[in-house]
């Protein structure tokens, strides 16, 4: 179990918060609106109404001593750049703060953040992907031009062992782990001579241009 403190409750924040403590992790929310900090006290450890842009009010919660913060306050620029500044100053190590423009990450990751979320651009590109590309079943961006996907086989790969397949070879691709639906289980690192199945998903690492070609079946 960690000790997480999320920071503006709107929905990203709110869910973020719940999320998280359904996980079974310690939760203390954080919000100025009565109302919001009212529905959050069944989703979290500790639900506070206050201003987190006032520092005495962070080393009084205790804030100093989470394992991370997370800061949904996109909408208020000046607020979130304040509350980013102090967690670090206070030690804080790991801080994922939500912004929303390119300016305003870039702000608060040279103020500390460790990782900034983009939700609306973030949520757009996923569906984008998956409406565009009818065999994606899922789709985690990496680093900058990599990701991770999870597509059913194209139909030349059914029958077929994974070393017969060379993947690495033809494509540039990885295939990281197969989720067999008969039995019901997830194969990691799967053998080279695993066969490929039509009930199987296959979830790939590569580079983005490289799963493409995949997802489409393209040689």
């Amino acid at each position: 179990m960690r000790r997480f403190v999320v920071i503006g409750l709107g929905m990203f924040g709110f869910y973020m918060a719940k999320n998280l403590y359904e996980m079974g992790h310690e939760v203390i929310a954080i919000d100025k609106n009565k109302d919001i900090v009212q529905k959050i006290k069944e989703f979290s450890t500790q639900a506070v109404v206050a201003d987190a842009a006032d520092k005495e009010t962070l080393i009084a919660l205790g804030v100093h001593d989470v394992d991370a913060a997370v800061i949904g306050l996109g909408t208020s620029l000046d607020a979130s750049v304040l509350v980013t500044l102090y967690l670090k100053e206070m030690g804080v190590k790991e801080i994922v703060a939500k912004a929303i423009t390119e300016d305003h990450g870039k702000i608060l990751k040279t103020i500390g953040a460790t990782e900034i979320i983009f939700p609306e651009k973030d949520i757009a590109t996923k569906v984008a992907t998956g409406i565009s590309s009818p065999n994606l079943l899922d789709y985690l961006p990496l680093t900058e031009g990599y990701s991770i996907m999870e597509i059913a086989p194209p139909s030349s790969f059914i029958g077929k062992s994974i070393r017969e397949l060379q993947l690495r070879n033809r494509y540039g691709v990885q295939i990281i782990a197969v989720k067999e639906f008969i039995p019901e289980r997830i194969n990691f690192i799967p053998s080279p001579d695993f066969i490929i199945k039509d009930s199987d998903s296959l979830i790939i690492m590569g580079h983005n241009n490289d799963l493409e070609k995949i997802e489409k079946g393209k040689k």
